[in-house]
């Protein structure tokens, strides 16, 4: 059974990865920025006695990190697998959204990562084990309008996971990526709200497509599996799509000429919900409303 670290696990994807680990006789040290105003871990870790300590960490902070992970090696001599999990969503037009907004997706969802891998890597090298698991997103793959901070950086996580896989092969250290499909987790209702007043009324559409999209009640265990499929050894490839429909999202991407891909957004309303509604999304319903949708 392996040591095992997780970010952002006080709701989603990290709570269901914490679980569904600590279930299967690993030792889970499950993280998050304010144990206190997520309790919900903790209560069941008490009820059911699971093998999870959760440990207050920021992974914006270095001082944070660099806590949390002495605490565990202090206490456990190693950590077997990372799992970089804790992300923000900023979504809106590259022109109107702050500088703010791009940096603090870059923050949390690259540089924490970054951190947290640096923190962890000298002991796996000197142990010559040890697996780190980023989880990014189809959004790494497929890049889409409003959505530019977000993909941004997890398009950066990916691409330092590549390159970081090559350089930590030598020293027996595994590095996966995990890339969800549109899950239903809380991460939706923590983003930030568009002015009434945008430029880009397109961007009804991107909400259309994300309200349809979790009407589909994709559940974060789906993803806690694959990341148990990791850890288990069940997968052993480097990228590991999350959820029915994450691969044919990847491969709908991939087939399309990038033209063609930044050209559909030009298309009118009725054949966009007409595309949409082939995919099995029901966005019709949200294109007629008067108002944004919130999440």
């Amino acid at each position: 059974m392996s040591v095992i670290l997780i970010t952002g696990s006080s709701t989603g994807i990290g709570y269901a990865a914490a679980e569904l680990l600590a279930r299967n006789g690993h030792t889970v040290y499950a993280t998050m920025r304010n144990p206190q105003r997520s309790p919900e871990l903790q209560q069941l870790t008490d009820k059911e006695s699971l093998p999870i300590t959760v440990l207050p960490m920021d992974v914006i902070n270095d001082q944070s990190v660099q806590d949390a992970f002495d605490f565990v090696l202090s206490k456990e001599g190693h950590i077997d697998v990372l799992v970089n999990n804790a992300g923000i969503a900023t979504w809106g037009a590259v022109e109107e959204l702050p500088m703010e907004a791009f940096e603090a997706d870059m923050g949390t969802n690259y540089f924490g990562a970054i951190r947290c891998i640096k923190a962890v890597l000298p002991s796996m090298r000197e142990r010559r084990a040890g697996c780190i698991i980023n989880v990014t997103s189809v959004a790494g793959k497929l890049y889409s309008n409003f959505h530019g901070t977000y993909c941004s950086s997890k398009a950066a996580l990916e691409a330092l996971s590549e390159s970081l896989a090559q350089e930590v092969i030598p020293f027996n250290i595994r590095i996966a990526i995990v890339e969800p499909e549109v899950i239903e987790t809380p991460i939706f209702k923590k983003a930030n709200e568009i002015p009434a007043n945008t430029n880009y009324p397109n961007i009804k559409r991107f909400f259309a497509f994300f309200a349809a999209s979790i009407e589909m009640h994709i559940p974060p265990s789906v993803v806690a599996d694959v990341i148990d499929d990791i850890v288990s050894g069940k997968s052993t490839k480097i990228r590991n799509p999350a959820g029915p429909g994450a691969q044919g999202l990847l491969d709908w991407r991939a087939s399309a000429p990038d033209e063609a891909w930044i050209n559909a957004p030009a298309v009118d309303d009725e054949s966009w919900i007409v595309s949409m509604e082939q995919m099995g999304l029901n966005v019709r319903k949200y294109m007629g409303a008067d108002q944004m949708v919130h999440f």
